[in-house]
């Protein structure tokens, strides 16, 4: 693994660009150093955390029929049944937000680390592995948060009613009926995090791109451009690795190189909000091309999802100075 980074300082644009480079992120065994060890920790229980997130949105139902009946029947046994059905729903909800929060802590401390003025930032994702691999790790948590939030249309339903119910009612018999009135109300300025949290298409997105854009804001120490090429590094790593089935043969889980192909597709979508110019331009250190020709290399199952949200959650693809071969490409 040594010095296999290094190589990716040489740009494709170069006379060299046909001579393939094989480059190597160990996504399954990679371990902290003594100096990691704290930051290590700490970001393994926010991915704990996150994958009791993810484990709870998947199973998130949604009181449709309830808040149906309640609004066709104004009767009192409709609008409680309603009520105990949205009010456990509203706190997972309330769980999700405040893990938001985490996330937004949390990245800071990361980035720091892994962008440095210290190392460059090849060296960086070489001898940090551990601390990368856990930041491709959050970066897909947040891509699966956003397809699982953006294809559940009864969390802003469901929020929706519960806030109306509040407003109206003014948390009359029927909240105090349910349990402790601290337990199943939430304050107005929470509610309101809340609303906008849940109004963005790709929440856990914006959490990302709006902590790292403040990262580089407020650390005027390190350039903006060592955050945007340690992302666009990362994702290039990513694309010449599955387009190296050698590489790829040696990783043991099946579902790695599903990971990598996801954290491939999130790192451009982040780079894109987080760089002024974004993603598409010819200037950027990502390879838009290369990594949707890997894209639409892999089974559909495995790409669409992923190819769409190129389409429609990156935020300078319709830019007038995005190349036209690129909207091209991306065209449904």
């Amino acid at each position: 693994m040594g010095n296999l980074l290094r190589l990716l300082a040489r740009d494709d644009s170069t006379c060299c660009s046909h001579e393939k480079y094989d480059v190597f992120l160990d996504f399954e065994n990679a371990s902290p150093s003594a100096e990691e060890a704290l930051l290590y920790q700490d970001v393994g229980q926010v991915l704990k955390d996150s994958n009791k997130v993810i484990h709870e949105l998947q199973q998130y139902q949604g009181a449709a029929r309830e808040i149906r009946e309640a609004i066709n029947d104004s009767g009192e046994e409709y609008q409680k049944r309603a009520w105990e059905a949205v009010t456990p729903l509203v706190l997972k909800l309330k769980q999700f937000y405040l893990f938001s929060i985490q996330l937004e802590n949390i990245i800071p401390r990361i980035l720091e680390e892994l962008c440095g003025p210290e190392l460059p930032p090849t060296q960086h994702l070489e001898t940090q592995q551990a601390l990368v691999k856990q930041f491709a790790e959050i970066i897909e948590f947040t891509l699966k948060f956003d397809e699982l939030k953006m294809t559940t249309p009864a969390i802003q339903n469901d929020f929706s009613y519960y806030r109306r119910t509040v407003m109206r009612a003014k948390m009359d018999t029927r909240c105090s009926e349910s349990g402790n009135e601290d337990d199943v109300t939430i304050d107005h300025q929470l509610a309101y995090k809340m609303s906008v949290f849940y109004a963005n298409s790709t929440p856990m997105l914006k959490v990302l791109s709006d902590a790292t854009s403040k990262f580089v804001t407020e650390h005027k120490e390190i350039p903006l451009e060592n955050t945007t090429e340690t992302l666009g590094t990362m994702a290039k790593v990513c694309q010449r690795m599955l387009e190296n089935p050698e590489l790829i043969a040696r990783f043991r889980r099946e579902e790695t190189q599903l990971f990598i192909l996801r954290v491939m597709v999130a790192l451009v979508i982040l780079y894109d909000h987080v760089h002024p110019v974004g993603a598409f331009v010819k200037a950027a250190n990502v390879d838009v091309k290369g990594c949707v020709k890997v894209l639409r290399d892999q089974p559909a199952s495995s790409s669409e999802n992923l190819l769409n949200a190129l389409r429609y959650t990156t935020k300078h693809l319709n830019d007038d100075n995005t190349p036209k071969q690129i909207k091209t490409l991306l065209a449904l």
